[in-house]
């Protein structure tokens, strides 16, 4: 049943259309309640070290790197998302959702309750270099 062509096309477009969803709860969220909606891996990184990440959303290019400690990198942060109960979206690079996620880096995150300090303490590092 799987060998079956139209059936292995309707399975992909389904893996698509839920990307597509979850990309733009993203932007919803960034939209309307941006302390709960980052991107870029030391915001995704700090916001998982809180166990805010609801949904993590990934481009499968992460995980082609050449350097092995970035693919590294990202595989752990999987395994810390789920670990505390999150839940992961890897996205194709081959699709437009995938396309425009890596344009936010290749990395993104829907958190469960905002976070508001990870912006003042990027407010914080902004004024130390004009120091």
């Amino acid at each position: 049943l799987l060998a079956d062509t139209s059936v292995a096309a309707k399975l992909a477009d389904t893996k698509a259309a839920g990307e597509v969803k979850t990309l733009d709860n993203f932007y919803k969220m960034l939209q309307n309640e941006p302390n709960r909606a980052y991107y870029g891996i030391s915001h995704v990184e700090r916001a998982n070290n809180e166990e805010a990440i609801q949904i993590l959303l990934l481009s499968d290019d992460l995980f082609r790197s050449c350097n092995l400690q970035t693919r590294l990198r990202y595989v752990n942060l999987v395994e810390s998302v789920k670990g505390y109960g999150g839940d992961v979206k890897v996205f194709s690079s081959l699709h437009v959702s995938g396309e425009q996620l890596s344009q936010l880096s290749g990395v993104a995150a829907i958190l469960r309750f905002p976070l508001p300090e990870l912006e003042s303490d990027e407010d914080d590092d902004d004024s130390d270099l004009d120091a």
